[in-house]
């Protein structure tokens, strides 16, 4: 079994190890630094875990990311940071229509949101088995993305792709993180190293602190209305990081032809990162943010902001920010103009009658603004994302300052409904997970490193505060799209715009919080 002390900051090398004491404690049968850490390998798990508790390793800082503190950068409405970005002037990612109808619409409306970082905390924390024998290499490991485990157990085996087996395993929760393969490069780096197999094992504190996260995002939203309260303009500015830079060096080593020798794929992989860092047109930074409602005119722009903590894929990905983005801002407009929210939603979504159906559906199965229960109010948000198309209604109450979902009702078009309970169950899975984000997630920085460590100060939804489902799948004869992302989006905004109906208070943070 190994462990790995990483540095706590991100990108920070090993500059002095103390290795003398660990060598002779019981069990312990190699001491080895690789590329971003030092591991112990023992005859079990323990022995390494607590081996690396008497392990002395100096570490190089890197500057950038060393000097980010979450607590020093909080203002308003989000990080400091973020925020006096909004000033730049952004690089276009969408453009409909004319950008400048919004200096002469009849009314403007503007806000700004704020989503955290976030990690993904799977049920099983990573991990992977490797053994390197005569030149070939046997990989045992969960993964989303098994060319890429292939991949880059060549490159830090040093053998071709040809040589290495890949044996999947079940993945134990994946939801984007486990489509990286950061654990495998170092599971493979360690038995190169000791040329011992080696079964890497990630705590529960490397999982939350190492992880590679949900980026942070900040938006500000001006929509520009006619004499009728219709919107004539949607304009959205995005500041934060982008995901691809992060992911750029895995995908070259798993679409590298086996042929290429390894040290041209690593430099490919390098000149990759460089080619897409500041990328500033990256969609996963920008889905979700316009598609959805009809407006003549859309401009969307994006800020590059990064602090340097590392990104991926998390379940719905830019999804996940957007959609709480998007349905809190269509909430204020629709009660600026003293509409109903449903009513004011189809009234701008004409040109997708999907959605608007899934609405329509929702409304009449969640008894739209008459809730189950004295003390109990409603809120709705829609959102399209992998093809799919979601409508959610949440009931809350709020006692105390303490914001309480009671039920969930979910409408679902995805086209032709391969397998239902399996479609059900992802939209709550989804709910639940999103949920989690809504309420508690948030990841946060002192001196570059992740304060969280375990689920004690990175809490999940809870058996008692699950709500109840009611999940409804549109008879279609269209082509079968999503259904483990698509539940996940609407429901922030759901329980956002629900809080509002109750207290009056808008919240346009995440998590959400009256106090």
């Amino acid at each position: 079994k190994a462990a790995l002390k990483r540095c706590p900051v991100y990108g920070g090398t090993v500059k002095k190890i103390d290795a003398q004491v660990v060598k002779s404690l019981p069990g312990v049968k190699a001491v080895v630094a690789i590329h971003n850490g030092v591991a112990v390998v023992a005859e079990h798990y323990y022995q390494a875990k607590n081996a690396l508790t008497k392990l002395n390793v100096e570490w190089q800082l890197p500057d950038e990311l060393s000097g980010f503190s979450s607590a020093s950068m909080e203002s308003g409405n989000g990080k400091a940071l973020f925020e006096a970005a909004l000033k730049q002037e952004g690089d276009n990612g969408h453009e409909e229509g004319d950008p400048k109808a919004i200096d002469s619409d009849a009314h403007t409306i503007q806000a700004t949101y704020w989503a955290p970082y976030l990690a993904h905390a799977t049920m099983e924390p990573l991990n992977c088995t490797v053994k390197i024998e005569n030149g070939k290499v046997d990989v045992w490991v969960g993964s989303q993305s098994p060319g890429m485990v292939k991949g880059i157990a060549a490159l830090f085996a040093d053998v071709s792709k040809d040589d290495v087996t890949v044996h999947s395993t079940f993945l134990g929760g994946g939801f984007g993180r486990r489509s990286a393969s950061d654990f495998v490069a170092e599971a493979t780096a360690i038995a190169k190293a000791s040329k011992l197999p080696v079964q890497l094992v990630w705590s529960r504190e490397d999982d939350t602190q190492h992880d590679l996260y949900r980026p942070a995002s900040l938006a500000e939203f001006k929509i520009g209305l006619n004499d009728q309260g219709v919107i004539n303009s949607w304009h959205v500015k995005r500041v934060g990081p982008n995901i691809m830079p992060y992911m750029i060096d895995e995908t070259v080593d798993a679409m590298a032809p086996g042929f290429m020798p390894n040290a041209m794929v690593d430099w490919l992989s390098k000149r990759g990162y460089g080619l897409f860092d500041g990328w500033v047109v990256d969609p996963s930074s920008m889905e979700g943010l316009f598609e959805d409602y009809d407006a003549p005119n859309k401009q969307v722009q994006h800020v590059t902001v990064d602090p340097g903590l590392p990104l991926g894929f998390w379940r719905s990905v830019g999804h996940s920010f957007s959609g709480f983005f998007k349905e809190s801002m269509m909430d204020e407009v629709a009660v600026a103009q003293k509409q109903d929210a449903v009513e004011y939603r189809l009234k701008h979504l004409k040109n997708n009658p999907r959605l608007a159906n899934v609405l329509k559906v929702a409304a009449q199965k969640a008894n739209w603004q008459k809730p189950s229960a004295q003390g109990r109010f409603q809120g709705v948000a829609v959102h399209m994302s992998f093809g799919s198309y979601v409508a959610q209604i949440a009931e809350v109450s709020v006692s105390n300052n303490q914001i309480r979902v009671h039920k969930v009702t979910c409408v679902v078009d995805c086209g032709t409904a391969v397998n239902p309970d399996i479609i059900k169950a992802q939209m709550e899975s989804g709910i639940i997970f999103g949920l989690t984000a809504a309420l508690y997630g948030e990841i946060t920085l002192k001196d570059g490193a992740v304060e969280q460590s375990n689920f004690h100060n990175y809490p999940m939804l809870r058996m008692h505060e699950t709500p109840e489902f009611d999940v409804t799948i549109i008879d279609s004869d269209e082509a079968p799209m999503g259904v483990g992302e698509p539940g996940l989006p609407p429901i922030a905004a759901a329980v956002g715009n629900a809080v509002f109906a109750a207290t009056g208070k808008r919240l346009r943070n995440l998590p959400l919080k009256l106090a």
